[in-house]
């Protein structure tokens, strides 16, 4: 494979190389930014920007390693935890396995339940509309593959940016809806502890992502390959985007929600029907359609990079696992894809109930798994001789071991009762 272009980097090259880090960023903009973010500047106003900047900052070399180990080796990262050992692919794998049927559910569910609070005639059920969503997934992504969601992330990303700066900027100027006898809470207590590690665990998205971002460089590499300084700059774009967006939609809650008298809904699909609500209220009946676009954008654009993704690491874990080649894996794909959004679809018909806790469930586990991941993606790229990791990148990584090593701990005792 042909891994970089001989061409030398200039903007036309950098904007012609945006592709993977957008998909990672369509990713990334779903239940860690509608729903755990605004849900965070609902329920503390700005206290929580902290953790949101912080986990961005100590998150962003392990993602950072996907895009430089297969740039910068022509493999996977995928490849790359197979050749250090079997165990962890199959870690890998039952993660991956698991966290694929209750993402895909979760995300394809909210998206669901937007349509019903955009749309409250629509004459059909949450789980019939789920169906729609599911089944114009498959079409998106069965006929084109990863041109058609490399067009698709580029053009829902920009909008939703565009759309989200509109309505926070909007939702500042009206001020803070705080009556004057709200008492503030404070979420540095052990009370609020499981909501701050979920909000950590999907922030900006789960750590198998880095996976999976390396599996849409290897299929862009494929079809059109770039230069190591012009992919790490298509990384960057979407990290950067899905970082800054983060706090733009605790701005959503903060700004509308903190402090008005009602209580906030915690379970997603609720919450976002009463986040398009209050802004409503707030603000005009006209923002209706806004918000709720943005909330639709955010969640169809995750459940298209959600089936993709997950089915393309499911896709290489078991040809490693079972030793095939590449061009004999290419053709489970679809297999993959068609699984993920099946077993996502079973999951919303079986358990609708729990949904919601199965998304905490799913959102506490990739974030108790992130330190080994973390340090995995480090081991694959701190040998390497073309691009260095630099040793302010190095100093950060080990600061960022700490922090997410430190915070799963910090919670484990919590669980087993040690401390409170």
């Amino acid at each position: 494979m042909n891994q970089t272009s001989p061409h030398t980097s200039s903007w036309r090259n950098r904007i012609h190389a945006l592709g993977p880090g957008i998909l990672m960023a369509s990713a990334a903009i779903g239940g860690s930014h509608l729903i755990a973010s605004t849900q965070a500047g609902a329920l503390y106003g700005w206290q929580l920007a902290v953790i949101i900047l912080l986990t961005n900052l100590f998150k962003y070399p392990f993602f950072r390693f996907s895009a430089h180990y297969t740039l910068d080796n022509g493999k996977s990262l995928i490849e790359g935890y197979a050749e250090k050992s079997r165990v962890y692919l199959w870690i890998f794998l039952i993660l991956c396995f698991f966290a694929a049927t209750i993402n895909a559910g979760a995300v394809a569910v909210v998206t669901a339940v937007i349509v019903k609070v955009a749309l409250p005639d629509l004459p059909m059920s949450n789980n019939a509309v789920a169906v729609c969503v599911m089944a114009l997934t498959l079409l998106l992504l069965l006929a084109g593959h990863y041109k058609a969601l490399d067009r698709v992330s580029k053009l829902i990303v920009v909008s939703l940016s565009v759309a989200t700066v509109v309505a926070a900027g909007i939702a500042m100027s009206r001020g803070m809806q705080m009556q004057p006898d709200f008492v503030e809470p404070s979420p540095w207590n052990m009370a609020s502890l499981g909501f701050i590690i979920a909000l950590m665990g999907w922030m900006p998205a789960p750590i198998e992502i880095s996976a999976i971002n390396s599996q849409w460089v290897t299929a862009r590499q494929k079809i059109d390959p770039v230069s190591y300084r012009d992919g790490m700059f298509d990384f960057n774009t979407g990290f950067m985007t899905s970082a800054l967006l983060a706090v733009v939609f605790l701005i959503l809650g903060a700004y509308v929600q903190y402090g008005n008298g009602e209580e906030v809904q915690m379970a997603g699909g609720k919450y976002v029907g009463q986040l398009i609500n209050m802004y409503a209220v707030t603000i005009g009946e006209w923002a209706r359609p806004l918000v709720a676009f943005i909330a639709f954008a955010c969640m169809f654009g995750t459940t298209i990079t959600v089936v993709d993704g997950y089915a393309r690491a499911l896709t290489e874990t078991s040809r490693l696992i079972r030793g095939r080649s590449a061009e004999q894996a290419e053709k489970g794909l679809t297999a993959w894809i068609l699984w993920v959004a099946g077993s996502g679809l079973a999951l919303i018909l079986w358990f609708n109930s729990a949904m919601g806790a199965l998304l905490k469930f799913a959102m506490i586990t990739a974030f108790l798994a992130a330190p080994v991941f973390a340090w995995l993606n480090y081991w694959l790229v701190k040998d390497d001789k073309k691009h260095k990791v630099t040793p302010a990148m190095k100093v950060l990584t080990y600061v960022g071991l700490v922090y997410l090593a430190g915070f799963s701990v910090l919670f484990l005792l919590n669980l087993l009762g040690l401390i409170a």
